[in-house]
């Protein structure tokens, strides 16, 4: 709670104590009189458990506070509101608009998209002097916000050690000027709970009983395994990223002239647009060899704005320099809307202008992800059918942490950063295969002085070759 960060983060394992973390930093700064903060969950129906335990908890630190139950706020003695909100919907993000708070808070943000979170800044300014300004939010892994959140907080950050960012920006004299904004993450635990822990022994018993990925979530803060995630097959094992056993994600190398090579495509103009080459090998394993990703770095699933001969002539550019691409025949397959001439020249049409060409995918979406799922299987020695190279980071950033939807429990959630999965499924459907059983790492045998290492990379060079 003592962080000085703009943006902080407290999440991870369940049991601790988030809520009553969020709850009491709102309160910081009550004693001025035009205070304003707000606290969001997803929906109202949510709101319920966290309004009532702030009935717990504010009327003991401040009698004579009240809870105006029609606007959802907390009225204090000093004139100073909390208000509860909800955004069930990226739409009610707009609710707020002219509006002004000095502390926003998030409970479980994991179950917000990036742009609502993303909107509550510019309503994040002081309402009068002598208050601070700051973002607090609280998550578990899982969620459909969980590529986001986890993107912006966990990858390539050590959690309690902040980090700065800077943004230009172009003043009214036409001088630039640099700012900057710090976050950091704070790992919760049930550890950290000492009084959960004392009220509640069975807790930690009852997270330990849960399934595999489940427990790693909820019990050890694990962001790589948790509930609904869909491709529970995947693995990016660096160790093995040479031999490509039990693991999907490998190291780069020279495509044989032999092999087949296909593009896929998914459109997108404000969201991303993705583009992958795959190489097919003689015995029908795919591997995704490079891609071309028309996502803003800094704005998670928000597209680069650029048309589609934009984009064909990239594609070219790509095509003409890649070593494993230029000089080759290669055909694609790209979400079928984009030959739609409804309203005049299609996508299709234009950028076959520019030399790219396409044929219609099969938009099947549950055949589709069956696809995945028969291709991330493990066999027996621990080899799959489908491999990704390390350089295709956004495919390694998004499709992995890809959950279900809570009402269609057979697809995945589109409210997420999806794109680069359907341009991949319009690729495996080209290419079907039987379902195939996965088989899980065995335990190793003790190799103390790695005696058959040697053998076993020997034995995976043989075979590409």
């Amino acid at each position: 709670m003592a962080r000085p960060e703009f943006e902080a983060l407290y999440g991870g394992a369940a049991g601790g104590g988030k809520s009553d973390y969020l709850l009491v930093e709102a309160t910081r700064q009550v004693g001025i009189g035009y205070y304003r903060g707000i606290i969001f969950r997803k929906t109202y129906p949510e709101l319920e458990d966290l309004i009532s335990r702030s009935q717990e908890l504010y009327k003991r630190a401040f009698p004579k506070a009240r809870y105006h139950q029609s606007r959802h706020a907390w009225l204090f003695p000093s004139g100073a509101v909390i208000y509860f909100g909800a955004m069930q919907h990226t739409k009610d993000r707009l609710k707020y608009q002219g509006r002004h708070f000095d502390f926003v808070g998030f409970d479980e943000l994991t179950h917000f998209a990036y742009e609502e979170y993303e909107y509550m800044f510019s309503r994040a300014r002081s309402s009068g002097p002598g208050l601070r300004v700051y973002v607090r939010s609280t998550a578990n892994p899982g969620g459909p916000g969980h590529i986001w959140v986890k993107g912006r907080f966990i990858t390539d950050a050590v959690p309690g050690v902040p980090k700065t960012y800077t943004s230009e920006i172009i003043l009214p004299d036409g001088s630039k000027q640099t700012v900057e904004r710090d976050r950091i993450f704070i790992k919760s635990s049930v550890f950290d709970n000492p009084i959960l822990m004392r009220n509640n022994p069975s807790y930690i018993a009852n997270l330990a009983m849960m399934d595999e990925a489940q427990k790693k979530a909820l019990l050890y803060g694990d962001w790589d395994a948790y509930e609904g995630q869909v491709f529970t097959e995947w693995r990016n094992d660096p160790e093995n990223y040479d031999t490509g056993e039990w693991t999907h994600v490998i190291a780069p190398f020279k495509i044989p002239a032999g092999w087949a090579v296909m593009r896929a495509y998914d459109f997108g103009y404000a969201k991303p647009f993705s583009v992958g080459w795959y190489a097919i090998d003689y015995d029908g394993c795919i591997y995704r060899i490079r891609e071309m990703y028309g996502c803003r770095p800094d704005k998670p699933n928000t597209g680069i704005e650029i048309n589609p001969g934009e984009q064909a002539k990239r594609i070219r550019e790509i095509e003409q320099a890649d070593e494993n691409l230029k000089g080759r025949h290669i055909t694609g397959v790209a979400d079928p809307s984009i030959f739609s001439r409804d309203r005049g020249e299609s996508i299709a049409d234009i950028m076959a202008k520019y030399g790219v060409y396409w044929t219609p995918g099969d938009n099947n979406r549950i055949a589709g992800k069956m696809q995945y799922h028969y291709r991330l299987a493990f066999n027996q020695e621990g080899k799959a059918m489908f491999y990704v190279f390390d350089t295709c980071k956004d495919f390694i950033r998004t499709v992995p942490q890809l959950v279900y939807d809570e009402k269609k429990v057979e697809d995945i959630d589109t409210t997420q950063e999806d794109h680069i999965y359907d341009e991949c499924r319009y690729l495996l459907m080209e290419h079907q295969i039987p379902q195939r059983q996965n088989f899980k790492k065995p335990v190793p045998l003790e190799d103390p002085l790695n005696l058959y290492e040697n053998e076993r990379r020997k034995a995976y060079h043989f075979r590409r070759a």
